[in-house]
């Protein structure tokens, strides 16, 4: 059975490149002189993102606390990772942000266009010109006032619990004094084994905008605190997120 809802899942995916990919690229190729900000293609990309998280019978998809985010305000948006579909599945929110994503992603075929399309920031994690140059890229973005959106683990969960946080989201809210926005997301780490091609049974998914915080209620100037801060605070969020869900 999972055999068979993995094909069917294959075949909408491969549906919507054929269809939405060369309808990207040339609304890319239009509005590139004028659209140095990729909001245009952001914005289509969202409406992608939640068409197809609506259509795949595999999921359900439940937002929380979207209305948390305050229109016009730009933040530093933090999320845990279960998935590579978080990417999809986040962008269901549909906030006006600049991703940062590894490297690695714009090898893969059809994600690595829509990165480079969209001017999503993407860093070497191995290389520290590579994460300067991200601090500076993502520094400039916030300046634009345009909120940056980021793993802080920097990598999927393997057990679906929070993992390290890396200090990057942290400098940047600081440096630039910005709200950090955090986000937790659940239930996506089943559907997709890491290095997977089949997709297992039914997922319940809720993705939940915790209250913003803003600079004043840091606590710290110091990054690697703030980033453990905001480790415990989300671990914490995600327990309760888990027993609201095993209750109902």
């Amino acid at each position: 059975m999972d055999i068979l809802k993995s094909i069917l899942v294959w075949l909408i995916g491969i549906t919507f490149i054929i269809v939405f990919f060369p309808v990207t690229f040339l609304v890319w190729l239009i509005a590139l002189p004028f659209d140095r900000k990729r909001v245009i293609v952001h914005g289509l990309l969202i409406f992608q993102s939640c068409l197809i998280s609506h259509i795949v019978p595999i999921w359900r998809l439940k937002t929380e606390g979207r209305e948390k985010a305050e229109k016009g305000t730009t933040y530093v948006i933090i999320s845990n990772h279960q998935s590579i579909l978080d990417i999809l599945l986040i962008n269901c929110l549909r906030y006006r942000f600049r991703w940062i994503s590894k490297i690695e992603n714009t090898k893969v075929p059809f994600l690595g266009w829509y990165l480079k399309m969209a001017g999503y920031i993407t860093v070497d994690r191995g290389n520290k010109e590579s994460k300067d140059k991200m601090i500076d890229e993502a520094l400039e973005c916030l300046k634009k006032e345009i909120s940056i959106m980021l793993f802080p683990e920097g990598t999927r969960s393997p057990d679906r619990q929070i993992g390290f946080f890396k200090r990057g989201a942290f400098q940047l809210a600081i440096l630039a004094e910005k709200p950090i926005l955090p986000v937790i997301i659940d239930g996506s780490g089943g559907v997709l084994p890491k290095h997977g091609l089949i997709f297992g049974g039914f997922h319940n998914i809720t993705i939940r905008v915790l209250d913003p915080v803003p600079p004043g209620k840091f606590g710290t100037n110091d990054w690697d605190a703030l980033a453990m801060r905001f480790q415990e605070m989300m671990t914490e969020e995600l327990r309760k997120l888990r027993e609201a869900n095993r209750r109902k």
